[in-house]
């Protein structure tokens, strides 16, 4: 079967109707996944007289999680003559390790710290243990493997045309294959109108399927699958093979549920081929790509389009890492919620539960295939490939700052509104403006000191200016500008409207002037209002300025900030450059959220 590229040109209501719901429900999606405290339970609300037990979940299962959780509350099953009141709260497992090993902080969270925590993979255990080690606070982590509740191998998914032109399913296909195209573009395979390679991960700070393929990249480089050391990491050869391959990244992500909102909309306007070659993910989210629900949560099954060019899972030739949830009963439970972890997690392991992971992508707790992972759903039920052993915490801790000096480098605009409205208190008595700019001076330090980093402020013109924005530094070296950049923050102060649409135009023109094809352009805009310029107030040509099909496109990462924000409209402007809008309209959040789009960097 073919896959057009394009809309067929004909004058059909019909197909225009899709893609319109379609991209509604891609808008719908972003928020879903990005917005802060999604679907998770009210802080310390737990039935009297029962044990109360809060899990902290990965995001990808967190959802499912909660309603396993429901049920099992339902069942009122006893411990100790008493019931067990089970509160799920998802969180990404990078940010949890983050969380407990400077100690846990409810109100910095935004949720109760946990006694039960159920990462992707078991190799953040390794990578919490090893951030503990080097402080005073000790580790609450239980000794000895933990068991697992569910499974699913990482896997390069790929749009299906591409996939074929490589001789999926037949031909095994793998990392070295990625870093040909990498070097090559598609031309190497055949196909020149595809253009560049583009690949999709994430940061291995925050996500797993980040960590992972950090970690399968160096496995590849090397050549084997166990017995991945420290000297491996420095060996020159390995470090050319992995910066090869993270050169090929169209940008980076807190979630790879960004990447697949973002592929679900350019399928959907005929673009399937367009936004990225390959994506990193798990074999779940795979399923749950081509069932038209990006997300995978699982109240939203059934309710979106599936895609017109579907993806399919490669399991890579060298080996691949299995995400295996583990189940971990913090030591800071007391003796009755231990007992009623263990009870929750022998419910999660019966047959019935188990059928509910397995009916929506995942792999059984043993690792066995449900019945839904099929090749008519972009997977190969009997596909061999090697498990590659999880490296000790050590060699995990220094592939993750090996990444730090090999990932691809990023030419960021960074534009903040400065308007009247962010003089407005937020949170402990400080304003809108005083709590952003406390948070983006913090965040400067997640910038290389190679990356190029400018500043831009907007409101409407003032003081006689001749446009609603103002460059305050140049783009350029962070280690050349951080100083001028620290001291443009401290000294902004708040005037004017919200010219929103302009800003964000000139902002991505800007960058257009300068792309450099060998690092991540973006434009990163925050703002705490609603456009209010009438000069420019064209939305749907804003949008079609903003499109970024094109190869050299600057994609435009858009924060809500505070509750005036106009999120829907900050999501479309983010959708249609390819990017991703996150949710601060709790302006408390802010310092989380940047952390989160700068992930993308």
């Amino acid at each position: 079967m073919s896959y057009p590229a394009h809309p067929s040109p004909r004058r059909n209501h019909l197909p225009l109707l899709i893609t319109a719901v379609v991209g509604v429900l891609a808008i719908i999606v972003t928020y879903l996944v990005l917005r802060p405290g999604d679907d998770t339970p009210a802080e310390g609300r737990h039935r009297d007289g029962c044990i109360p037990l809060d899990v902290n979940a990965s995001v990808e299962k967190s959802a499912l999680m909660q309603q396993l959780a429901q049920a099992y509350n339902k069942a009122n099953r006893k411990v100790g003559g008493k019931c067990v009141d089970v509160n799920v709260y998802g969180m990404a497992s990078g940010a949890t390790v983050d969380a407990l090993a400077r100690g846990w902080d409810s109100t910095r969270e935004g949720q109760p710290a946990p006694h039960v925590w159920t990462p992707a993979s078991s190799a953040w255990l390794g990578v919490l243990r090893q951030k503990v080690s080097t402080g005073d606070k000790g580790t609450v982590l239980p000794q000895g493997n933990q068991p697992s509740i569910v499974q699913s191998p990482l896997v390069l998914a790929m749009p299906k045309p591409m996939a074929e032109a490589l001789g999926w399913p037949s031909k095994p296909i793998g990392w070295s294959d990625v870093l040909g195209l990498a070097n090559q573009g598609w031309g190497g395979a055949g196909h020149p109108e595809w253009g560049s390679f583009k690949l999709g991960k994430t940061n291995p700070h925050y996500s797993t399927t980040g960590l992972s393929s950090v970690v399968a990249s160096y496995f590849a480089a090397t050549g084997r699958s166990s017995d991945l050391t420290e000297a491996d990491l420095d060996d020159p050869k390995v470090i050319s093979y992995v910066r090869g391959l993270e050169s090929s990244v169209v940008h980076y992500g807190d979630t790879s549920l960004t990447f697949l909102a973002n592929l679900a909309d350019a399928d959907a306007k005929g673009k399937g081929l367009s936004y990225v070659s390959a994506v990193v993910i798990e074999e779940k989210s795979v399923y749950d790509y081509n069932q038209g629900n990006p997300t995978g949560d699982p109240k939203l099954a059934g309710k979106g389009a599936k895609p017109r060019v579907p993806l399919v899972a490669i399991y890579p030739k060298e080996g691949t890492l299995v995400s295996d949830s583990p189940f971990v009963t913090l030591s800071t439970a007391s003796d009755e919620q231990k007992a009623g972890a263990a009870d929750f997690l022998a419910f999660v392991k019966e047959p019935a539960q188990q059928k509910r992971f397995t009916d929506v992508g995942f792999r059984d707790a043993t690792g066995k295939p449900g019945p839904v992972i099929t090749e008519a759903n972009g997977m190969l039920p009997g596909a061999t490939f090697t498990a590659l052993n999880t490296p000790p915490a050590p060699v995990l801790t220094k592939a993750i700052a090996g990444w730090d000096q090999l990932r691809k480098r990023a030419q960021v605009l960074l534009v903040l509104d400065v308007s009247g409205s962010m003089a407005d208190l937020a949170v402990g008595g400080k304003s809108r403006l005083e709590l952003a700019k406390e948070s983006a001076l913090r965040s400067l330090d997640m910038f290389a000191s190679d990356d190029l980093v400018g500043l831009w402020t907007f409101s409407t013109e003032v003081n006689g200016a001749s446009t609603p924005y103002t460059e305050r530094v140049p783009i350029g070296k962070v280690s050349d500008v951080k100083e001028k950049l620290v001291q443009a923050i401290k000294g902004l102060s708040p005037a004017g409207g919200t010219a929103l649409y302009a800003t964000a135009r000139a902002a991505q023109q800007k960058l257009l002037t300068v792309a450099d094809p060998s690092r991540i352009n973006a434009v990163v805009l925050l703002t705490d209002g609603k456009n209010e310029y009438p000069k420019d107030n064209d939305l749907p040509r804003l949008l079609t300025d903003l499109d970024a099909s094109a190869e050299n496109s600057v994609r435009v990462f858009t924060i809500a900030y505070g509750e005036q924000a106009d999120f829907p409209v900050l999501q479309r402007i983010s959708q249609a450059s390819r990017a991703a809008a996150y949710d601060a309209r709790d302006a408390s959040t802010i310092e989380k959220i940047l952390i989160n789009v700068l992930s993308n960097f």
